[in-house]
Formats: structure tokens, sequence, C-alpha cells
């Protein structure tokens, strides 16, 4: 048996790729290992055009965002399923001054297409505390990713094309520009093992940086706010009466325990927003496999041209997957050059192997 790919990881990245390769004819077989933990299993999937107290547009937001509602739409269409959720995200003022600074940045037309022209402060007010009014955020929404990732693999299984189990280095026969596996000839082999990594012999000298978070699951009664809210932590509605808050980031204790600080800090940050009653019902923690220079690993090992990369993306999997998928497909099947600020050729130096 012979396959153009083998996708080792089945996160958010790993199922994006595989779909994007299988959707230009190739063969693919995808592997997960579900013992092995996962962000994508805990991460809340949200997008976000615009980040951070500057409001600061996400790196190739111009290109990411148009794609990734496409590209997310288009498989809902294809399959009958629905997993993706385009929602506005309101952004309460802190202030006046954080509101007269907002409402210069956005005075930017690059920065202004990713607000909404008009809020309704009002709709807010009996949930949000927002004396000071806000803003939307548009082209932003949330991916169930839980769904997502069991829909996809729900399609590779009935093709035949899914392996349920572990694959590390050590189960891989290399010759070359080749790769046999289980007695199956691959052409290539793309890890998509997320912040696992950091532990693959081929790729951990690489520049991981990667960042504990947790979240939690809270009901919330007679919640009608569906768009999402963000100050300093989210407030994602994912069916009536249920919201999920986060996150924390600690890149110290990188395990994948929940804490009774992470809760406490969370509670502390939603009281401040939040006016109705809230029951926490649930508390996850992950790692996100966040890199030093906040940019993607992708590319072919430096010596070893049957294995690739697909990782990296820290917090924002679900924006950067869909295009970056894209082009590494290109790459990989048309020899088109990969974007260099997530080429993982910018960390080769650090490369001491054979």
């Amino acid at each position: 048996m012979t396959v153009d790919f083998l996708i080792v990881g089945q996160g958010v990245a790993g199922s994006v790729l595989a779909w994007t390769l299988d959707q230009r004819g190739c063969s693919v077989l995808l592997a997960d290992d579900p013992a092995l933990p996962s962000a994508s299993a805990v991460a809340a999937g949200i997008v976000n055009p615009l980040t951070g107290r500057k409001l600061v547009r996400t790196w190739k937001a111009d290109e990411l965002f148009p794609f990734l509602h496409q590209f997310y739409s288009d498989i809902e269409k294809q399959l009958g399923v629905e997993f993706f959720h385009p929602k506005n995200i309101y952004r309460p003022f802190r202030s006046i001054n954080e509101q007269t600074d907002y409402l210069a940045l956005i005075a930017d037309p690059e920065t202004r297409q990713y607000v909404s022209e008009s809020t309704d402060d009002q709709n807010y007010s009996p949930y949000i505390n927002n004396p000071f009014g806000g803003l939307e955020v548009t082209q932003s929404g949330w991916l169930d990713l839980s769904e997502f990732v069991r829909i996809i693999k729900g399609y590779f299984v009935r093709k035949n094309q899914y392996f349920e189990g572990g694959v590390t280095v050590n189960d891989l026969t290399i010759i070359g520009n080749r790769t046999v596996w289980k007695d199956i000839d691959v052409h290539k082999v793309i890890f998509c093992d997320g912040a696992m990594a950091r532990e693959n012999p081929l790729f951990d000298w690489l520049p991981y940086n990667p960042v504990k978070g947790q979240i939690l699951t809270a009901v919330v009664e007679n919640y009608s706010i569906s768009t999402i809210v963000n100050q300093g932590l989210f407030i994602l509605p994912v069916r009536k009466g249920l919201v999920r808050i986060g996150a924390t980031y600690s890149w110290h204790d990188l395990d994948w325990q929940a804490t009774d600080d992470g809760r406490t800090y969370l509670e502390a940050k939603v009281d401040a927003i939040l006016k109705v009653p809230y029951q926490v019902v649930a508390q996850q923690a992950g790692i996100r496999p966040s890199t030093k220079d906040r940019r993607p690993f992708i590319g072919i090992h430096p010596t070893q041209p049957a294995i690739g990369i697909f990782g990296g993306m820290g917090t924002k999997g679900v924006s950067l997957a869909p295009y970056l998928a894209e082009q590494f497909a290109r790459h990989l099947l048309d020899g088109e050059d990969l974007e260099p600020e997530a080429n993982i050729s910018r960390c080769v130096s650090l490369y001491h192997g054979s």
C-alpha cells in the first residue's frame, strides 16, 4: 500500500491539513492517539482579527479571515454539518481614556474594516458592566473544535483512511525521500502533534514556548447575549444558558491539570464584567503550542526530505491553519514558496542534528 501523506495528530492543525490535501486529490492517512492530551480538545476556538488592549490586527489578518470563513463554511456545506459560528465580539471600554484611545485607533481604515459601524450598548447593559460603552469587532466568531475534529475524523474513517493510535519517529523507517510505516509506503509524513512536538527528536530543536491555559464552563440563566464578550477575558455563549469563560496564560507548571488558582483568577475577572449570577460546572486546562517568535512552524525537515511539520500555532490555530494549510499544500504539491515568517528554515541555525 502507498499513500501520499501520513498526518500525525488530529487537532485543528492536523484536521485542516488533512482535509486540504484530501481535497487536492492526495491520498491521506490521518493518525491520532486519543490517549494523548490535546489543546484542541480544550480551546474555545475563537477567531478574532483585533487582539489585545491596543486592538492590534492579527498577523496577516487581511488574508487569513476571508479565507477561514470560506474554508469552514465550505466544509459545512459539503458535509451538511454545522460547527463554525460567525459572531461579533463586544469589547466594553474600561474607562473614558480607553474609549478615546479605541475611537482614535479605529479611525485607521485598516482597523476600521474590522469594527461594526454601530453598537447597541443598551442591549448589553443588563448583563455586562459597560458604563463607558463599547465596540463590536466583526469577521470574528468561534469554531466548535470538538465537533469539527469529530466530523473530520468521521470523514476519514468512512474512507478507511484513519488510524487510531500513536505514531512516533521510532515507528518510521526513513529511506531517503520516502518513509515506510506499518508496511505502508509513505511519500511524506507530516507531524501536526501540537505541544507534543517538543518531544519529537526530529523537531525538538525548534524554539517552542508553550503556554498553559485554563477555561471555565458556566451556567448563566436568562443570559440573552449571543455575541462573544471580551475584556481581558472572553465570555463565549455556546448555547442558551451555557458559556465558556477564559482564559489564563502561564509559562510555568506546564501540565494539563486545572488548578484552584486558575479558577480563582478567572472568577475574579468575570465578576468584574458579568452582572448576572453564574455557576461554574466545569474547568479544563491545556497547553498551547506557542513559539518564541509567535509564528508557526511549517516546512520540511532540514535533512529528512520525507518528514515535515505543521504546527506551533499557539492560541490562533483556528485562524491560521486554513490559510497556511493551503500554502503548505501548494509548497508540497506545486513547489511554491512558503511564508518566510512561518517556514522552519528561519530556525535552521538551531539545528545541529544529522
